[in-house]
């Protein structure tokens, strides 16, 4: 993340420098001020135009990013989901495997000083 924000300073750094010296060279260029003054008020409407057009590209990018990353974390979340409920069923499957192996052992052992036999759980 610092390496974007570095990338972005330096932009800026460099778009504000172009800028800068665009307009000391003209200040400095021989022209009338009013030559100059349209020269000026022409540039910066290319840059505004050239702003705006690259702001649009990013808005669009960033956009694209968002609807991948939400089909991404979306699919993900339907695999999370899906293995949870793969998994729920074969505890649930171990669990009755082993109440049945209890209930099998605990109908073969039978209380050798009680005469009634041993009453199991009811299923549920």
């Amino acid at each position: 993340m610092s390496d974007h924000d570095e990338f972005g300073a330096c932009l800026v750094g460099f778009i504000v420098g172009g800028v800068t010296g665009a307009i000391a060279a003209l200040l400095m260029a021989p022209q009338t001020g009013e030559e100059t003054r349209a020269v000026i008020r022409d540039r910066s409407i290319e840059l505004k135009d050239t702003v705006t057009t690259e702001a649009g590209k990013a808005r669009v990018k960033v956009e694209e990013g968002v609807v991948k990353a939400r089909a991404k974390v979306e699919e993900t979340s339907k695999a999370a989901y899906a293995r949870g409920e793969e998994l729920a069923q074969k505890a649930k499957q171990t669990g009755g495997d082993l109440v049945e192996a209890a209930k099998t052992k605990v109908k073969k052992v039978k209380p050798e000083s009680a005469s009634e036999e041993v009453e199991l759980p009811a299923e549920e």
